[in-house]
C-alpha cells in the first residue's frame, strides 16, 4: 500500500483489520501537531472536504492534501455535534495535557492531601476527555456524566488512600521498599477508577443495547449482548492504558536515581522523571486503543434471536467506542 492511497471520506488510510494498521491510525489521531492548527487552516480543511463531497475540487488537489485535511478536521471537530472540542480534551491533547498529571501521580513521598489531589485531577481530566469525545448521536442526560465522574473519583481516591495507609502501617517493609511500593500504588487506583468510569458512564448501553450492522453497514437491530462485548473491550483497554504509564516510570526511575549524576544533581530528577513519563504515555496510549478494532465483529449466533432472523449475514459489526 502506498503512503497515501486513494482518498475515502470518513475512512482511515490504514488497514483497520490489523493491530499494526490500527496502531498507525491512532498515532495519527493523537498527533499533537494538530493542536497548533489555526482557525483559518481549519476552515480551509473543512472547505476542501466539502468540495470533495460536492465533486467540485479544484485541479491539482492531491490525496495527501485530502487525507491531511480530514485528519485535522477529525482531530478538532466533534463528528456528531459539529462543534470544536476544547484543546485539553481532544485526543491529540491527551498526552501533552495529561503528562503533568501522570508525573504528579508518580511523585514519591506523597502526603494524603497530594494523593487525593492528583487522583482527583487525573479522573477529572479523564472524565472531560470521555465526555468531549463521547458518541453524541443520541442525547444522554448530564446525570450520567456526573454519576460516572463521581464514581471514578471516589474509587480512585479510596483505593489510593487505602493502599497508602496499609503501606505506612506495614512495619516489616524497609524505608526503601516502602518508597518503591508507594510508587506503584497509582496503578491499581487508576485502573479501577477507569473501569468504574466506563461502566457508570455507559451503563445505559447495557440496558438499552447498541446498534449492530450488517455487511452493507445497515442497522439490523439493537443488541444488549453486543453492548456487553463493547463495554468489556473498552474496560480492558482502560486497564491496559495506565499499565505502562504507571508501572514503567517507577521501575526506570528506581534505576536512574542510583546513577552518580542524579545522586549529585538532584534537581535533574524531576525533569528526567517527566521525560520518562512522557515517553511511556506516548507509547501506551496508541497501544491500548489499538487492541480492538473501532468496529468490532461478532457472530450472529451469539446475539439475540430476533437479530439472527433479521439478517442472512453470519457476522455483524458494532461500534465499541473509544
Amino acid at each position: 500500500m502506498s503512503e497515501y492511497p486513494t482518498f475515502q471520506y470518513g475512512k482511515s488510510r490504514f488497514d483497520q483489520s490489523t493491530f499494526f494498521g490500527r496502531f498507525r491510525h491512532f498515532l495519527d489521531v493523537i498527533d499533537p501537531s494538530t493542536l497548533f492548527v489555526t482557525e483559518k487552516q481549519l476552515q480551509e480543511c473543512i472547505e476542501l472536504l466539502n468540495r470533495f463531497k460536492q465533486g467540485t475540487l479544484p485541479p491539482g488537489v492531491t490525496d495527501a492534501q485530502l487525507w491531511q485535511a480530514q485528519k485535522i478536521k477529525q482531530a478538532i471537530i466533534h463528528p456528531d455535534t459539529g462543534e470544536k472540542i476544547l484543546m485539553p480534551f481532544r485526543m491529540s491533547g491527551f498526552i501533552p495535557f495529561g503528562t503533568p498529571v501522570v508525573v504528579g501521580l508518580l511523585l514519591p513521598n506523597q502526603t494524603l492531601a497530594s494523593t487525593v489531589f492528583w487522583q482527583w485531577l487525573n479522573q477529572s481530566h479523564n472524565a472531560c476527555v470521555n465526555y468531549c469525545n463521547r458518541n453524541a448521536s443520541k442525547p444522554a442526560p448530564v446525570s450520567k456524566f456526573v454519576q460516572g465522574y463521581l464514581g471514578a473519583v471516589t474509587s480512585a481516591v479510596s483505593i489510593a488512600v487505602g493502599l497508602n495507609v496499609l503501606i505506612q502501617k506495614a512495619s516489616r517493609f524497609s524505608p526503601t521498599t516502602r518508597l518503591l511500593v508507594q510508587r506503584f500504588i497509582p496503578f491499581p487506583a487508576v485502573a479501577s477508577a477507569n473501569v468504574c468510569n466506563v461502566v457508570l458512564m455507559r451503563h445505559s448501553e447495557l440496558s438499552e443495547g447498541i446498534s449492530v450492522l450488517d455487511n452493507n453497514g445497515i442497522v439490523v437491530g439493537t443488541s444488549k449482548v453486543a453492548a456487553r462485548h463493547a463495554l468489556l473491550e473498552t474496560a480492558l483497554t482502560r486497564v491496559v492504558l495506565p499499565m505502562p504509564i504507571l508501572v514503567l516510570p517507577p521501575m526506570i526511575m528506581a534505576v536512574l536515581e542510583k546513577l552518580p549524576l542524579l545522586q549529585r544533581q538532584r534537581r535533574l530528577v524531576l525533569p528526567i522523571h517527566s521525560l520518562v513519563c512522557l515517553a511511556a504515555f506516548g507509547l501506551a496510549l496508541p497501544l491500548a486503543i489499538s487492541l480492538f478494532p473501532q468496529m468490532s465483529e461478532i457472530s450472529v449466533n451469539q446475539l439475540e434471536p430476533e437479530i439472527a432472523m433479521a439478517t442472512d449475514c453470519k457476522t455483524v459489526t458494532y461500534n465499541k467506542g473509544l
